[in-house]
């Protein structure tokens, strides 16, 4: 086996090159987010890789140790454990490519109710009543997919992607994944309406590449993962998602994307939902080490009998230079769930914004420790107030990462 190296790799990286190319067509692997998703080709991309036969392998690790406050009468203190343990093995033939990967996650071990965050909902954790004002811990097994894809030129290739679980073509990349905010371990609470589908119980999706363009669809199980995390669901591929990305350039990823889900939430089961998502991704890097990238997304959902729910998300990071991370999001969304199941459906508006920095500490080539802190205003309105103390609440978030790659 050749012996492992640190690749930082941007947009320059050769497509031509298969040690440098996609999964899903030749173009940079740097564009290959989660799922079948695109980021912008100028990405970063990080991770320990070696040679074994004909095969690439390549894996990467972060844990985040997290202390977590929540303000108000609705909020809560804990502590947690967040993060992915993610392998990939990737064979490329003369006009075929053959990819697996493997993701796992330690969220279970925070317990089915997860970690307090103010305004966040969605999910149960006792398969009776809704999650509020909590996110709910992920999958132990977040991905297990294999893709097979074939090149009919240097500019069109065709492919599929399975997934048990996997992720369907719709929004942008899942919210860890994305460059703007993967060094915070807040999960943004529009959630629900742009990537929550990340983690699915089976899905198939086929799509065509024709230079910086893709078009997918998939057929996936609409079901959300129950509030069991260590196992693996299966059900029928009843729901149906399509999604148009274009990479105009190598510092922009746009897309737009359509599902309907059927029966996706375990708590009302005789209500589908429609969703439609739409983002654009900017990341420019500044020199060897440095960089800057923003993502700009909406999502509209909307259940049976119900209203249309609108989300609006903007996230950036700079890193100025190697230790450093700056980052922040900003969020607005019109929600119903709020006053839980037995209250009247009242979709209120809210907000929310937070601001983090992380200091990285490098141990060796493949290990660093980072130290970082996170502050977050939530912003509820008047006929909410009571609920929260009377007054628009706070957050904080501290933590410890462990990152290998």
């Amino acid at each position: 086996m050749a012996s492992a190296t640190l690749m930082l790799r941007m947009a320059q990286a050769d497509p031509t090159d298969p040690m440098m190319s996609g999964a899903l067509g030749s173009y940079s692997m740097t564009r290959e987010a989660s799922g079948t998703s695109w980021q912008p080709d100028s990405s970063a991309h990080t991770g320990i890789e070696a040679m074994q036969n004909n095969w690439m392998m390549m894996g990467h690790a972060l844990l985040n140790g997290v202390y977590d406050w929540q303000q108000g009468p609705r909020g809560d203190t804990d502590t947690f454990l967040s993060g992915m343990l993610m392998g990939m093995a990737t064979r490329h033939f003369d006009s075929d490519t053959l990819q697996f990967r493997a993701m796992l996650g330690p969220e279970p071990l925070m317990g089915k109710s997860g970690y307090p965050l103010l305004l966040a909902t969605g999910e149960t954790d006792n398969g009776a009543t809704p999650l509020v004002d909590r996110q709910h811990p992920h999958d132990l097994f977040m991905e297990l997919s294999a893709t097979y894809s074939h090149a009919f030129s240097a500019a069109d290739s065709v492919f599929v992607y399975t997934g048990l679980p996997g992720e369907p073509a719709f929004g942008p990349p899942a919210f860890m994944h994305r460059q703007a905010i993967l060094d915070s371990p807040e999960a943004p609470i529009t959630h629900h309406w742009l990537d929550s589908t990340h983690i699915t119980y089976g899905v198939i999706t086929t799509g065509a590449v024709h230079d910086d363009w893709k078009i997918e669809v998939s057929r996936f199980r609409g079901r959300e993962p129950d509030e069991f995390r260590y196992n693996i669901e299966s059900g029928t591929l009843d729901s149906t998602s399509a999604r148009l990305s274009w990479n105009p350039t190598p510092q922009w990823a746009l897309q737009g994307s359509w599902a309907h889900l059927v029966s996706p939430e375990q708590l009302q089961p005789d209500k589908d939902q429609d969703r439609l998502s739409a983002s654009a991704i900017f990341t420019h890097p500044i020199g060897a080490q440095a960089w800057w990238s923003t993502t700009l997304a909406w999502g509209t959902r909307r259940s049976t009998g119900e209203q249309s729910l609108n989300a609006y998300l903007i996230e950036s990071a700079l890193k100025p230079a190697e230790p450093w991370t700056v980052f922040a999001r900003a969020e607005r969304e019109q929600n119903n769930e709020l006053s839980g199941l037995a209250a009247p459906q009242v979709a209120y508006l809210i907000a929310k914004a937070s601001l983090g920095v992380i200091r990285d500490f490098r141990l060796s080539d493949h290990v660093k420790i980072g130290i970082s802190a996170l502050y977050a205003f939530n912003f509820v309105p008047q006929a909410l107030a009571p609920l929260y103390g009377g007054s628009d609440p706070q957050g904080a978030m501290a933590f410890i990462r462990l990152k290998i790659d």
